[in-house]
């Protein structure tokens, strides 16, 4: 079976803070920057700066927080989220979306969660089919009481698909 990947990892020790903006939705698209090194893997380009305009995208607009499938598969996405350990939110929600920037705004995988004692490190795995052209993104949203969007501040992250290209049917 063939099988496709495309890792990206954000730091902000390395690539520095991330400004959480909500968009409509309450959720913010994170971003991940054009580098290889460390996590990041791409050979196959689906995090590429010319994908999805007119002008190449740079980091941190917000076509650095997509993924472009290269093949049609069943996608295993994956994301970690580590937040700052002392911020103020009550609740932190993540979700994977198809077509974030676009008309075809598709969410899945909607889970929450409340703060812990200690630090704030969650990760995520979800299964769908995915598909050349539709590009894809990690959402977050942190959220204090009566569900105010509250700015805290995300300090590492990382999104990942992998494609199985070889999906047999009956």
């Amino acid at each position: 079976m063939g099988l496709v990947i495309c890792s990206l990892l954000w730091n902000a020790a390395d690539a520095g803070q991330q400004k959480i903006k909500y968009d409509g939705d309450g959720y913010h698209l994170v971003r991940f920057p054009y580098v290889a090194g460390q996590e990041s893997y791409d050979p196959w380009h689906m995090h590429d700066p010319a994908h999805g305009g007119g002008t190449p995208s740079k980091f941190p607009d917000a076509r650095s927080g997509l993924i472009w499938p290269s093949h049609d598969g069943w996608g295993v996405l994956t994301a970690l989220a580590f937040w700052e350990p002392h911020s103020s939110p009550t609740e932190y929600r993540t979700r994977f979306v198809r077509d974030p920037l676009g008309a075809g705004y598709d969410s899945t995988a909607t889970s929450d969660s409340a703060p812990t004692g200690g630090g704030q490190y969650r990760s995520y795995v979800w299964q769908m089919f995915v598909h050349k052209g539709t590009p894809l993104g990690f959402k977050i949203s942190a959220r204090g009481r009566g569900d105010a969007k509250v700015a805290a501040p995300l300090v590492h992250a990382q999104f990942k698909l992998a494609i199985h290209t070889d999906v047999h049917t009956p």
